[in-house]
């Protein structure tokens, strides 16, 4: 599909038709990155995906330690069992 470049302030921009962003499943926030020479559009990656599948694959020395020393907040703050 062809389109012109259109200008926008000091830059330029392209119009991509409805039916692209939603076969895309774009929303109000995308990723652009430039590989070799295109432009690519994605949809952002959602923070912390993948993680439940990783903490399933955790072992019983895979879990985090904390030996350092408590403070008086810790005492006064948490419950400790």
């Amino acid at each position: 599909m062809k389109t012109k470049l259109v200008k926008i302030g000091n830059s330029q921009g392209v119009r991509i038709p409805k039916s692209l962003i939603e076969a895309a499943g774009l929303e109000s926030e995308i990723d652009m990155e430039l590989e070799s020479n295109a432009i690519v559009l994605r949809r952002p990656k959602r923070a912390r995906t993948g993680w439940d599948d990783a903490f399933r694959q955790l072992g019983p020395d895979d879990a985090p330690v904390d030996d350092g020393p408590r403070s008086a907040w810790d005492d006064a703050e948490w419950e400790w069992e």
